[in-house]
């Protein structure tokens, strides 16, 4: 289920100026509220962009690791080292 929000920002000078220059009928955007938008997805693209990269440097870490390191666990196991986290 969707829902929304209202946000009200105040943006003074040089900041409010470069929202002006991207809104209208010289920017990139019809209206504030559509770069706000555009924003927040960019930015949350990004986040998920360096979880992402993360997870990726962890398994080639995990994978890259010699066999010896490896040690079989059963169920029971995991749930006692997770549980100690």
């Amino acid at each position: 289920m969707s829902t929304s929000m209202t946000l009200n920002v105040r943006v003074t000078g040089p900041l409010s100026e470069f929202v002006a220059a991207n809104v209208g009928e010289n920017g990139a955007y019809e209206n504030v509220s559509e770069y706000v938008r555009d924003l927040i997805r960019r930015d949350r693209e990004r986040v998920e962009a360096e979880r992402f990269e993360r997870l990726k440097t962890e398994l080639t870490a995990a994978f890259d690791a010699p066999e010896s390191r490896y040690a079989p666990l059963d169920a029971e196991a995991v749930f006692a080292r997770n549980a100690r986290r």
